[in-house]
């Protein structure tokens, strides 16, 4: 519920509000000063992230034979630790890793996170566990909206806008998306408005319903937990679904670099193109 007020603002401190005022994410000079407000309290983010890196990366071997995929480098540094310092610009230092294959590796290199001045701390998968499984080692442990993120992807999204899109519109799970030439490749979301109805996954070229495809960046509330099956499981097959038939699941569109590096050509196309952090 909101309420009327009145403030007495320096004409060149309102001028500087003015500025940021853009007509669509920014409508006019109240929502302005809201946005700024609710930035000044810390709550345009969540406080914690979580990172699944337990994969093996079968399509990267003969890599993959010694380290996790997380940790083959872009730009002479590990795709995980880009994915650290995405959450980190966005003054996410709460970080949970699941680890597995190769997961030594992963906690020799970043340890509790104290050289890259964020805090991390891990769970061990002893078996795969999928996309959704490691957030059943997690339930009791979290409280408040959290972000769920592939380690294995580089990504430039504006995640506390991200968040902001989350909370105006009420959303049990946002999830973050992405434009590509060929979404044939990837799960394809069909969007009503900013609701996402259904995916499609690796649709043939001839059925594409759209260019958007998950970009593997989500942002949840603690009650998606509650829904997470046991044992091994894909948050896009075993939980998304039910969210979007229940019309509870967001799709954010976002045209920041996005990377697919889970093929050799990917991979090479990710060194070739990522310019990093804008």
């Amino acid at each position: 519920m909101k309420e009327r007020v009145t403030l007495t603002i320096e004409k060149e401190i309102l001028g500087k509000v003015d500025n940021t005022v853009n007509h669509t994410d920014v409508k006019n000079r109240s929502h302005a000063v809201e946005l700024l407000l609710t930035k000044a309290f810390g709550e345009n983010k969540p406080s914690k992230a979580i990172i699944l890196a337990g994969g093996k990366g079968t399509r990267m071997k003969p890599m993959t034979n010694f380290l996790p995929k997380p940790m083959l480098r872009i730009h002479d540094k590990p795709i995980l630790e880009h994915n650290i310092e995405l959450l980190k610009r966005h003054g996410i230092k709460d970080i949970i890793i699941s680890i597995g294959h190769k997961g030594d590796k992963i906690k020799e290199y970043l340890g509790d996170g104290t050289q890259l001045e964020v805090n991390i701390t891990y769970v061990e998968e002893s078996a795969p566990m999928g996309t959704g499984g490691p957030l059943n080692l997690l339930k009791g442990k979290i409280n408040n909206t959290f972000v769920l993120l592939n380690g294995d992807e580089l990504k430039d999204i504006d995640i506390e806008d991200m968040f902001m899109f989350h909370r105006k519109n009420k959303g049990i799970a946002t999830i973050a998306l992405t434009t590509v030439e060929d979404p044939s490749k990837y799960g394809v979301a069909v969007m009503n408005g900013n609701k996402i109805m259904t995916f499609i996954e690796k649709p043939s070229k001839k059925q594409i319903p759209s260019k958007l495809i998950n970009a593997g960046l989500y942002i949840l509330e603690p009650e998606v937990l509650k829904i997470v099956p046991e044992g091994f499981s894909m948050i896009e097959n075993d939980v998304f679904p039910k969210l979007a038939s229940n019309e509870q699941l967001l799709g954010y569109v976002f045209s920041g670099q996005w990377f697919d590096t889970g093929t050799p050509d990917r991979f090479s196309q990710a060194e070739r193109e990522w310019q990093g952090l804008k």
